[in-house]
C-alpha cells in the first residue's frame, strides 16, 4: 500500500509496511534489549557460532535462512539469555519493541524520520496500525507513554551530544528539532535535575536498554 503526502514542497512516498507479527516468522524473531550497533554486531557473531544462517539482522530483528523450529528458539532463547537479550515471541511485546526500535532508530542513528512527520504519523505509518490503539497498548505495558519515551531518549541523546563537547546547545537543540535551546534546557532539567552545564561537568548516562 503506498500514499502520496508532500513535505516542504517535496513529495515523499511512503511504504506502509504491513506488521512484522502479522508476516510469516517461522525463520524471523524479534529481539528485547537489541538496541545499538554493537547489539547487532553481539547477536551475529553468537548465532553464527552456532551454526544459523543468517539471511538479515537490524535493531530488534533477526531473519534467518533457515525455517526455526522448536529446538532451534530454545537453542536461540539460551544464547540471548547469556547476552543480556531476550527473545519475545508474544505479538503485543513484539509491537511494543517495533515502536522503541523505531523511536531510537530516528532519534539516536536519524533513520527513516521525515523532518515534517511527526512521531505519531511515523509510528503509525511503519507498523501499520491506527495510533490510539498503539498508544494505548504501548502506555498499558511499560507503565508510561511514547510520548514520555520519546522524550527520554532525546534527552539521552543530549547527553551524549553534551559529552561528545562538539556542538553548542543551540546546535543541539536544531539537531533534536527543540522550538528552542531554552526549550531543550526546560525539559533536560525537568528530566535529569540539573541543567546541561552542570550535567557536562559530572553528569552520567543510562544505558538505552534501561530506558
Amino acid at each position: 500500500m503506498r500514499r502520496r503526502q508532500m513535505w516542504g514542497g517535496y513529495e515523499r512516498k511512503i511504504i506502509l509496511k504491513t506488521m512484522k507479527t502479522d508476516k510469516d516468522s517461522s525463520n524471523q524473531i524479534t529481539v528485547k534489549n537489541m538496541v545499538c550497533n554493537r547489539c547487532i554486531k553481539v547477536i551475529h557473531q553468537e548465532l553464527t557460532a552456532q551454526n544459523f544462517e543468517i539471511k538479515s539482522i537490524s535493531m530488534g530483528s533477526v531473519v534467518f535462512n533457515q525455517e526455526l523450529t522448536e529446538v532451534d528458539k530454545k537453542r536461540i532463547r539460551s544464547v540471548l539469555k547469556k547476552e543480556g537479550f531476550e527473545l519475545l515471541e508474544d505479538k503485543e511485546n513484539q509491537i511494543i519493541n517495533e515502536i522503541k526500535t523505531l523511536i531510537i532508530e530516528s532519534v539516536h542513528y536519524k533513520k527513516e524520520k521525515l523532518l515534517y512527520q511527526n512521531f505519531s504519523d511515523f509510528i503509525a505509518d511503519n507498523i501499520g496500525m491506527n495510533y490510539p490503539y498503539l498508544s494505548k497498548l504501548f502506555s498499558e505495558i511499560n507503565g508510561k507513554t511514547i510520548e514520555q519515551f520519546i522524550i527520554e531518549q532525546k534527552i539521552e541523546k543530549v547527553k551524549e551530544l553534551l559529552k561528545y563537547d562538539e556542538l553548542t546547545l543551540s546546535q543541539i537543540s536544531y539537531e533534536l528539532n527543540y522550538s528552542s535551546p531554552q526549550h531543550l534546557s526546560r525539559q533536560f532539567k525537568q528530566i535529569t535535575g540539573m541543567t546541561p552545564s552542570a550535567f557536562k561537568k559530572i553528569g552520567k548516562r543510562k544505558k538505552l536498554d534501561t530506558i
